[in-house]
């Protein structure tokens, strides 16, 4: 089993990671996770922890996987967009067939707001690409 596990491990944090190196190789035959980095993903810090100094492997590594975060993290993000557009025709339909007026009147305002941002934000950004 010790040897299919992985060399690092990824502790995934907002914003990053904590970085481990994985050891099976001890008298006990237990499974050590050394940290050796934190990781920025925002702007690409790469922190040493301690006075540990990383290896051209490690940089490697840990690049590597932060490249893939960066990639899986812009999917979830369109993913996530394409929910919000479901939940706004649920929302539609919910208004028009099953809400209450006293339901209605909790979120209409706060509804009507973020529609109103949503819109401007989005005749701005489209207005920019055209011009």
């Amino acid at each position: 089993m010790s040897s299919d596990l992985p060399d690092y491990y990824f502790r995934v944090r907002e914003n990053g990671a904590a970085v481990f190196r994985v050891d099976t190789e001890n008298r006990q035959r237990r499974i050590e996770m050394d940290q050796i980095a934190v990781v920025n993903i925002r702007n690409g810090e790469i922190k040493p922890q301690g006075e540990r100094v990383l290896s051209d492997d490690d940089l490697a590594r840990i690049q590597a996987w932060m490249e893939e975060r960066k990639q899986i993290l812009a999917r979830r993000e369109m993913d996530d967009i394409h929910r919000a557009l479901d939940h706004l025709n649920l929302t539609t339909q919910w208004v028009q067939s099953k809400a209450t007026e006293d339901q209605l009147d909790v979120v209409t305002d706060r509804l009507l707001m973020a529609m109103h941002d949503l819109r401007n934000a989005l005749v701005r950004k489209k207005a920019d690409r055209l011009n």
